[in-house]
C-alpha cells in the first residue's frame, strides 16, 4: 500500500475515532448525521469498530511485507469494516425516536 493511501486512511479513521467516543460518552453526533440516527450509542460504537479496521488496513498494507500475510489481513479487515458500517446502519432504524429538546433520562439533551 502506497503512502498516499494510508494517510487519507489514517486521518478518516482519526475522524472517526474522536466521532465515535463522543458518541458514545456524550450520545453526540455529527448535525448532518441527527435526524436519522436514533441510537447515538450504538452508532458510536460502530464507528470505531470502523476506525479500528481502517487502522487495521493501514497497517496490514503498510508493515506487512509478505502479500499472503497482506492479503489475509485486509480481507479481515474489510469484515471488520463491514460489521462497523452495518452497526452504524442498524443505530439508524433501532431504538427509541429522537426528539429535538427532549430531556432523556440522564438530564442531557437527546
Amino acid at each position: 500500500m502506497r503512502l498516499y493511501l494510508v494517510i487519507p486512511s489514517v486521518l478518516l479513521a482519526l475522524l472517526l475515532v474522536v466521532s465515535g467516543v463522543a458518541a458514545v460518552t456524550r450520545g453526540w453526533v455529527f448535525p448532518w448525521n441527527r435526524r436519522r440516527v436514533r441510537t447515538p450509542r450504538v452508532y458510536g460504537w460502530g464507528q470505531l469498530v470502523a476506525a479500528f479496521a481502517l487502522f487495521w488496513q493501514a497497517a496490514f498494507g503498510l508493515v506487512i511485507g509478505d502479500s499472503d500475510v497482506r492479503a489475509v489481513g485486509t480481507l479481515i479487515g474489510s469484515g471488520i469494516l463491514l460489521s462497523g458500517i452495518i452497526t452504524m446502519l442498524v443505530s439508524q432504524f433501532v431504538g427509541g425516536q429522537r426528539v429535538r429538546g427532549d430531556v432523556g433520562q440522564h438530564g442531557r439533551l437527546g
